[in-house]
């Protein structure tokens, strides 16, 4: 490995990851006048998620009122809940907006990262290139971003053409085609009703059927964009009031164990969504879950169940027994010829080598993964990670509120921000968590975990990518998004420990290093 020189590193700051999670760190450096960073991206161009994923039928499941910045609105989406292509214009807008285009580095893959405790910096490995070093290093990757390619005997085998939605060939054609799809999460629910009028056939194999309530996606009429453009305020209403519902949607899942007829009212929704479009009671029986509502993420659709009502459409959930040269074969013996197998399969999330998604080696070699794998994924608000010094996790456990990605990303900007500038002001270079303030963040929120229906529902079958290997569902954040905001603007500094830079003072002999500390409850600074 590299090692930077002792005078100075490449970048003040790496970011890894040009999704709207790396451009929002991007663009409160710029705020704060820092200029001098890099931004690492493996793919061809920024947008992350809203780049990466081109499936048919690709749309924001949150109206985009609210899945925008707060403080870059745009008043020009075509649907309340935008396909995904505008959501890629959004994230090229920004970037252009906000100059950051010139900051990033395309095809530059991380393969693991390392923090001097000597240097006080951080090594970043990639691929086919020198390493970088910088003094802050930002994870920006999402959860969302490691495709899963299922286990399936037989599938290396299959002759015809495999498409997974994560890595989709936008050139490719279905129509007139036998196709089988596998999956229904959210990602498969967009693609069924995307290419069914399309298709030949298309078999739908489900593992675990998915809740669908009514999506109320209509059209943003041409006088409601220009209000919003030439009336801002009318868009922040609107941002506001559809964050309000998306509030108490979440309540359904918090407070479970005081209000539990908030989900049994979201059972409803489904059922009666389900019950119109789809009147066959045995089709039913098979698309209704037999886990509790949030058990699983649920998702929106007004056409999902509509399409298993079409001739060409058929729905097995017997378990697959494995791929042939042709087709599927299930444990009942059938066999499905196809030509097309869409994955719709999803990430890997909690998983080593997904949570982080290379290796991530901070004080004296600990290696994240392993550590997490190990004891259980730990964070200090959904951002910090103690034996990680100068690094910010985006997407660390319990980043994720319930309201939207955007609110989450402006909630650790202002982190961020509190970090950096007590730093400047004090002198510090290196600022890490303290153990004891990230148990008692993890406490807290294993807590209000009890409250939820992950902890007092019937989550058995959901195969839900909230539950990690430990049984702990620790990927959000178990409290309303302004407690969050407020405490990303007010958390104590006393909460971290800081340090000098390095110089030679000796002390019984051996050499050792001036430290900052908080002193008092307020965080107030003191050299020791």
């Amino acid at each position: 490995m590299q090692t930077a020189t002792p005078t100075g590193v490449d970048h003040q700051v790496a970011i890894v990851g040009t999704g709207f999670g790396g451009m929002g760190a991007a663009i409160q450096l710029k705020r704060m006048g820092i200029d001098d960073f890099v931004m690492l991206e493996r793919d061809d161009d920024l947008g992350g998620t809203w780049h990466a994923n081109r499936y048919p039928g690709v749309a924001v499941d949150i109206a985009s009122p609210t899945y925008s910045y707060s403080f870059e609105p745009n008043p020009n989406w075509s649907r309340l809940f935008a396909p995904g292509n505008e959501l890629k214009d959004y994230a090229v807008q920004v970037a252009d907006t906000y100059d950051l285009r010139r900051h990033m580095r395309f095809h530059t893959t991380v393969m693991s990262t390392y923090w001097d405790d000597d240097g006080q910096f951080w090594t970043v490995e990639i691929a086919d290139g020198d390493p970088i070093t910088c003094r802050q290093l930002v994870l920006a990757t999402g959860i969302l971003s490691q495709l899963h390619w299922p286990d399936i005997p037989g599938l290396d085998d299959f002759e015809g053409r495999i498409l997974h939605t994560a890595a989709w060939n936008t050139e490719a054609d279905l129509t007139g085609e036998r196709v089988a799809l596998i999956g229904t999460g959210a990602t498969g629910v967009q693609v069924l009703p995307a290419i069914a009028a399309d298709v030949e056939h298309v078999t739908v194999y489900q593992r675990t059927p998915i809740w669908v309530t009514m999506k109320p996606d209509l059209a943003v009429h041409p006088v409601v964009r220009r209000l919003f453009k030439h009336v801002p305020l009318t868009q922040k209403a609107a941002r506001v009031a559809n964050a309000a519902f998306i509030e108490t949607i979440g309540l359904a899942l918090m407070l479970n164990k005081e209000l539990p007829f908030l989900v049994d009212g979201l059972e409803l929704l489904h059922k009666a969504n389900l019950f119109v479009q789809v009147r066959d009671p045995e089709l039913r029986r098979k698309l209704t879950p037999d886990y509790d509502f949030w058990c699983k993420r649920p998702t929106f659709s007004n056409d999902y169940f509509k399409a298993y009502t079409r001739d060409n459409v058929s729905l097995v959930s017997a378990p697959i027994q494995q791929v042939t040269a042709n087709g599927i074969v299930t444990e009942d013996g059938v066999e499905q010829p196809i030509d097309t197998l869409i994955l719709a399969t999803g990430f890997t999330v909690q998983d080593r080598g997904a949570f982080p998604p290379f290796p991530v080696h901070g004080r004296d070699g600990l290696d994240m993964g392993a550590w997490y794998q190990r004891n259980g994924y730990e964070s200090y608000q959904g951002i910090t990670v103690h034996g990680f010094p100068n690094l910010f996790y985006l997407s660390a456990p319990f980043a994720f509120t319930g309201l939207s990605f955007f609110y989450m990303i402006e909630s650790q900007m202002e982190h961020m921000k509190r970090l950096i500038d007590r730093m400047s002001a004090s002198g510090a270079t290196v600022f890490e968590v303290k153990r004891e303030a990230q148990t008692r963040f993890v406490e807290l929120m294993d807590e209000r975990a009890t409250h939820t229906v992950w902890h007092n529902g019937s989550c058995g079958t959901a195969h839900s990518y909230y539950f990690n290997e430990h049984g702990q569902t620790r990927l959000g954040r178990l409290e309303p998004t302004l407690v969050a905001r407020w405490r990303d603007r007010h958390f104590p500094f006393s909460d971290y420990r800081f340090e000098a830079p390095r110089h030679a003072t000796v002390h019984a002999g051996r050499e050792t290093l001036v430290e900052i500390e908080p002193s008092g409850r307020d965080g107030s600074l003191s050299i020791g």
